[in-house]
């Protein structure tokens, strides 16, 4: 559908009177079905997310005429959403390429202030124990608190002397660690690894170890493929699996963690921003990381409000480096006891 576009005197844009803000877009004047084809989330959602981040969208501002909230976070959807910077959604909502960057950068901070509002792990009992029954319907995997796992997203060289962000594949690329639970709601998203660290590497360092080493949950473990170590709280598969029971343990295994892949191609088509097909994000290794980051607590937050699920696999080019990894056995022996002990107890 056509849709109407007001045209802005540049003047009065940049030095009009008073500190009015410019309503260059009406939501109510569009369909649904228009602004989920161009921004990727109905009405209401917006709605939702104007109420959640407008008084941080409307700080004071030395500009003379003041982006709305609405506006921002529609001019910041589309990026997200499309891949695409500037000129045609800009044009869609009627602002230049310099405000659509603003806008980007405004919603994108404002989310990333809110990621331990959406992204957290649960912490009361009640609902721990439906987190690791959820998981125990999937496969039969006992005992799960989320699955783990790490994903390129392909930025642009910060300068040539720094070779820490180059990936296997000789790409420019952040290594994202990420947990969700069994509808792919994501429980912790560290965003800001350089792709040149292997996937152990990002765990070792990872906050997340930290958090299940000193203070998290004794009765439960996270799901994790063997490009990590086996940790007490840290379930991996089997190198060489022998005997029944073992094969049943990956295969179990196998079906619980393949959630965690599903998640993050849910991610990338929604946000096709992060999948490479419109080339790498162009900014700082920073400012990357918060765009994926906001990316990762609109994905929350559009679960929690029944969108979305699980989307088709993304289209186009996906800048995701192939692990090779040695298979390295642990020699944590407690672990390698709790692995056993599971074998025994649920798999035999």
């Amino acid at each position: 559908m056509a849709v109407p576009i007001a045209v802005l005197d540049c003047d009065l844009l940049l030095y009009g009177r008073g500190h009015r803000t410019l309503d260059r877009f009406k939501l109510e004047d569009v369909t649904d079905e228009y602004l989920v084809s161009t921004y990727g989330f109905p009405r209401q959602f917006i709605y939702y997310l104007v109420d959640l981040l407008g008084a941080t969208l409307s700080r004071p501002t030395q500009r003379s005429r003041a982006i709305s909230p609405e506006t921002q976070i529609l001019a910041a959807l589309g990026f997200y959403t499309s891949g695409s910077f500037q000129t045609r959604m800009g044009d869609a909502i009627g602002i230049s390429q310099a405000s659509m960057s603003r806008c980007v950068a405004n919603v994108t901070e404002a989310l990333v202030e809110r990621a331990s509002q959406f992204i957290h792990f649960p912490e009361d009992e009640a609902t721990v124990q439906t987190l690791k029954d959820d998981f125990y319907g999937l496969a039969g995997m006992p005992g799960v608190l989320g699955v783990v796992d790490c994903t390129h997203v392909a930025i642009k060289a910060p300068n040539a002397e720094d070779l820490s962000y180059v990936n296997r594949k000789g790409l420019h690329s952040l290594n994202c660690l990420m947990v969700c639970d069994s509808r792919g709601v994501l429980l912790s998203a560290e965003t800001h690894w350089p792709g040149s660290l292997p996937d152990c590497t990002v765990l070792e360092q990872a906050a997340l170890t930290s958090q299940f080493e000193t203070e998290l949950h004794k009765d439960g473990w996270l799901l994790g493929d063997s490009s990590f170590l086996l940790r007490t709280w840290l379930m991996t598969p089997l190198h060489i699996p022998e005997t029944p029971a073992e094969y049943r343990y990956n295969m179990a295994h196998s079906a619980t963690h393949n959630i965690i892949e599903r998640t993050f191609r849910t991610i990338r088509s929604r946000f096709r921003c992060l999948d490479g097909s419109k080339g790498t994000l162009q900014y700082s290794p920073e400012k990357s990381s918060h765009i994926i980051l906001a990316c990762c607590v609109l994905h929350n937050i559009s679960l929690e409000h029944g969108l979305d699920v699980w989307s088709s696999p993304a289209a186009g080019h996906v800048e995701q480096p192939e692990e090779e990894y040695e298979q390295i056995e642990s020699v944590d022996s407690e672990a390698c006891r709790v692995r056993q002990e599971l074998l025994l107890t649920h798999f035999s």
